[in-house]
């Protein structure tokens, strides 16, 4: 059941809203999670969702923490990523916005997001979506102040069919505004061999899709890439076991390549 709450969301049986592991990690990526947990606070009760709907891709992106875990462990880099449910409040979306606490996700209806006061909604973005992209946003500032370099990775999943439509890449790589990071990522990618990438496939990212790298690479002119992997290929350990060590081998090569034809000085912007 739904349960109307006070403008404390959190209880102290509830989890924090953000992680982050491997603070003092020396690679140049910082990894970050949007929708890496499906938590719902108690006092929200189960959102009025039927039994086993948080479980699917509305309520988190399938195999992402695993996936980024692993491959933060074997390239050492920071990693933050966020507890609770996209369906609590999407932090990849700007507050206010019509899919920052959707009322339909895909074809269902979330009951527990209709109808909230001012007040309900304040909680939500005071509690989970600003202590993580305040976290975000420390982390980059103690970077650039030590002159250490940042290249910012979202790690994301995405369903292999989205309202009847079949999606038949195994990889999307996703920019706004500045394209470069991704399209070499895509080049390496590319060269695998056995790979049908994605060019802001499955959707394009702009300043409405998006609100983690727009505002925290694209403002501070920082090179991004969105990486969006299908479901079914990282849903178990073996297979996110395998994405890791993908991009555990191609990383590097793209930051080599990165500082070779666009150079980067101590906080990792262009020259």
């Amino acid at each position: 059941m739904y349960h109307p709450y006070p403008p404390e969301l959190l209880s102290a049986d509830d989890p924090g809203a953000v992680t982050i592991e491997l603070p003092q990690a020396t690679s140049p990526y910082l990894i970050l999670c949007d929708h890496a947990g499906q938590a719902i606070p108690k006092r929200l009760g189960d959102l009025g969702l039927a039994a086993g709907e948080i479980d699917r891709h509305i309520g988190w992106d399938i195999g992402a923490l695993g996936l980024s875990r692993r491959l933060a462990c074997q390239i050492e880099a920071t990693l933050i990523h966020q507890h609770y449910s996209r369906l609590v409040i999407d932090c990849n979306r700007t507050p206010g916005s019509f899919s920052s606490i959707p009322l339909v996700s895909e074809l269902t209806t979330i009951p527990g997001n209709h109808h909230l006061s001012a007040a309900e909604i304040g909680a939500r973005e005071q509690e989970i979506f600003q202590p993580y992209h305040q976290a975000i946003e420390q982390t980059l500032l103690a970077r650039r102040e030590h002159g250490k370099p940042s290249a910012v990775i979202a790690l994301h999943s995405f369903t292999p069919v989205f309202k009847g439509e079949a999606r038949p890449w195994q990889v999307g790589l996703l920019f706004n505004r500045h394209p470069q990071f991704a399209l070499i990522l895509a080049e390496l990618l590319r060269e695998e061999g056995d790979l049908q990438v994605g060019i802001n496939e499955p959707y394009a990212m702009t300043d409405a899709t998006d609100y983690t790298l727009p505002i925290h690479a694209e403002r501070h002119g920082l090179p991004y890439v969105g990486i969006e992997i299908r479901q079914d290929l990282i849903s178990d350990s073996e297979g996110q076991a395998a994405w890791a060590e993908r991009f555990a081998r191609l990383l590097p090569l793209l930051w080599q390549r990165w500082e070779r034809e666009f150079g980067v000085d101590g906080g990792g912007q262009e020259r």
